[in-house]
């Protein structure tokens, strides 16, 4: 009897495969574990060890049985905790040696701010520009903690909830490569672009936070400081869940792949132009 796996060669075999199969169904636990084996991107020398690595990295995995599903392929959205986060730092990449100058988070679920994370973190340096747009100065992070306890505190708060940011490119890369630089494993949380979903949800000239904070006349002071940019997101984000079609859009994979998708909302007007 012929074997329904298809097999894919060691050298190519990545981590994102397992992933990608995760989206569409459960796996096998022992299937898992052989699947993770294969992986060539791994981290530890056993499975069982790797497979909670990527529990403490921030990947939604549960059982059901004997299977391992991805959390966010069965919660309905309004079930969902979504951490809002937002950063200011000092430079434009943790790998070229820059850092998080503040970090700020508020968690959402169903319409409510559930709780926060704020705080400033100790630096050596901040260029003159920085210091003009966040108002964030040397004075102010003295007395600040080091990057390494806020991290170390942002993880625990952060959970396997799924990570929304405003350009989250930037945000959870940035976040991402600084917990490596400290030992503290890598972002495998589920992730969403609240301006990639404002584009498919918001009618708007442009997408940038200060724009749309406009628009949409939020009243949140404190523009380009940590906590308070991601409360801001956090009503972006809001206004976007409202504008959704919960008929289609059900789960928070769903919710993803919109987000992901063409209904980009300026392209359709465009299009209905030129008819």
């Amino acid at each position: 009897m012929k074997s329904n796996k298809r097999i894919v060669p060691k050298a190519q075999f990545k981590f994102q495969n397992i992933l990608q199969r995760l989206l569409k169904e459960p796996i096998l636990y022992i299937e898992f574990l052989e699947l993770l084996n294969e992986a060539t991107d791994t981290f530890y020398e056993t499975p069982e060890l790797e497979f909670e690595l990527l529990l403490s990295n921030g990947l939604p995995l549960e059982f059901d049985g004997d299977f391992v599903f991805l959390k966010t392929t069965r919660t309905p959205i309004n079930e969902q905790t979504f951490c809002i986060v937002d950063i200011e730092t000092n430079g434009g990449s943790a790998k070229k040696g820059y850092q998080i100058i503040e970090l700020g988070a508020v968690k959402y679920k169903n319409g409510q701010i559930i709780d926060k994370f704020e705080s400033l973190v100790y630096a050596k340096e901040i260029p003159q520009y920085v210091q003009e747009v966040t108002k964030i100065n040397l004075k102010m992070l003295e007395n600040a903690p080091r990057l390494e306890k806020v991290l170390q505190e942002f993880k625990v708060f952060l959970e396997d909830d799924v990570f929304v940011a405003h350009d989250i490119k930037f945000d959870y890369t940035f976040i991402s490569d600084s917990f490596e630089k400290f030992h503290l494993g890598k972002l495998l949380n589920r992730k969403i672009c609240s301006i990639d979903l404002a584009k498919r949800t918001i009618e708007s000239e442009k997408y940038g936070l200060s724009f749309l904070k406009e628009q949409l006349n939020i009243n949140v002071d404190n523009h380009h400081r940590a906590y308070y940019d991601a409360l801001t997101t956090a009503i972006v984000f809001e206004k976007s869940l409202s504008n959704i079609d919960n008929l289609k859009i059900k789960t928070v994979e769903d919710l993803i792949a919109f987000s992901k998708s063409d209904n980009i909302i300026n392209n359709h007007k465009k299009e209905n132009k030129n008819v």
